[in-house]
């Protein structure tokens, strides 16, 4: 079986969803936990900030203590703390230590020193360093003499592609990987997943064969008939045998266009179904009489077994038609002078048709076949006319119903049971 173009196609979407998809995934992933890493870094660099403008706070009120007792030392120069520019500057935002700042800190320390909250934060480009990012906090206190101050403090902010340049390229190859992989699962499981819906077209496609070519014997016949007729003088002797020719062939033309109507609409859902309760011998039976002239016919005798009360549930008329498609079939495919027999039981939980006949038997290599659309075997066309639908029909309604519906065939005849589940 080759795949058809569309299905490539459809498969290769499925593939590009699934990758595509995936990849979404990982870059928003990836996005999250990048944010993440930086509110963590932003939050730490604040926390350091507040911590060194503390610091400065402190060295201010040592000032004045220091100067106070004339000690002129600068306690705000002597800290040290690494990485980290430290300021004072007056109640104006004017530098005190050291004696010069750049104009954005100073602006930063006004804004402090004249806003509500007494806090501010900033971050922009470093001077000259367009990939480099500063961070500055500036917060206004009091001194102990009653002046106002501010501190503030600015650091280097750490790129995350520095600092966490190994977890990023760790991730960033697994995602790679990851990706790959899910592509690979991807492209095999839109495979599969295609494959019921390849079969599907090509018993589609088989089934449109079958049908035209079953359709196209009798369009031929009747044709050739209407042809034949009409080419000869009318005669009421010829006129009536052509006739009853058309007429054979219409009934079997109109039997396979309402066997294709009742397959499309049992593939559709739309034929409707009844559930009541009802009696599988009385069905049996009505099957059994409606079959027999067809036995008498073929001259084949058509014998009822077992026949025990049986209840189940389910639709009367395709119960009654699934018996009658199995004994057809039964009557048919068994030569002249043979037996076809019906038996209706309940045991073991089950409530069973059984029929058996003394016919030309299944093949073992084409039992699996037996229930395909317009499936015939070599030896069942030969035998006897018909389009091979009876027994799809009588799948779908066994389905339809919960029962199981087996065949059993060796050279001798063929055993078919159809068991139903017990009415509830």
């Amino acid at each position: 079986m080759t795949s058809s173009p569309s299905l490539a196609q459809l498969r290769v979407r499925l593939t590009l969803w699934y990758a595509g998809t995936f990849a979404l995934i990982l870059l928003l992933l990836g996005a999250g936990l990048f944010l993440s890493i930086q509110l963590q870094i932003s939050r730490r660099l604040d926390a350091s900030l507040a911590g060194a403008t503390a610091a400065v706070m402190r060295a201010t009120r040592d000032l004045e203590a220091e100067r106070t007792a004339g000690r002129p030392a600068d306690a705000v120069e002597e800290l040290h703390i690494p990485d980290r520019e430290l300021y004072l500057f007056d109640a104006n935002g004017r530098p005190i230590t050291p004696p010069h700042a750049d104009e954005w800190v100073q602006a930063a320390a006004r804004e402090a020193a004249s806003t509500g909250g007494g806090r501010v934060n900033r971050q922009r480009h470093a001077p000259g360093m367009r990939d480099h990012e500063v961070r500055l906090h500036a917060e206004r206190f009091t001194a102990p003499s009653g002046t106002t101050y501010v501190a503030a403090a600015v650091a280097e902010r750490p790129e995350i592609e520095e600092q966490y340049a190994s977890v990023i390229g760790t991730f960033a190859g697994a995602a790679l990987a990851a990706l790959v992989l899910v592509a690979a699962g991807g492209f095999i499981l839109a495979r599969k997943s295609t494959i019921p819906v390849e079969r599907s077209m090509e018993q589609m496609r088989r089934f449109m064969a079958d049908a035209a070519h079953e359709l196209r014997t009798p369009v031929a016949i009747l044709r050739a008939r209407a042809e034949v007729a009409l080419a000869h003088a009318r005669d009421p002797g010829t006129d009536e045998t052509a006739l009853r020719a058309i007429e054979r062939e219409t009934d079997r033309m109109g039997a396979i266009v309402a066997d294709l109507l009742t397959l499309a609409r049992a593939d559709a859902g739309e034929r409707p179904v009844a559930r009541e309760s009802l009696y599988l011998d009385d069905l049996a039976a009505e099957a059994v009489e409606a079959a027999r002239a067809l036995a008498e016919r073929k001259g084949v005798a058509l014998e009822v077994g077992s026949f025990e009360e049986t209840r189940i549930t389910g639709d009367p008329a395709l119960v009654r038609r699934l018996v009658l498609i199995v004994l057809d079939n039964a009557i048919k495919y068994t030569p002249k002078g043979g037996r076809v027999r019906l038996d209706v039981t309940s045991a073991d939980g089950k409530r069973s048709v059984v029929v058996s006949d003394t016919g030309i038997g299944i093949p073992a290599d084409q039992l699996p076949r037996i229930f395909e659309r317009f499936y015939r075997g070599d030896a069942a066309r030969r035998e006897a006319e018909g389009a091979g639908l009876g027994l799809a029909i009588a799948r779908w309604i066994s389905d339809l119903h919960g029962a199981r519906i087996a065949f059993s065939s060796t050279a001798q005849g063929t055993r078919v049971e159809v068991d139903f589940p017990v009415a509830v």
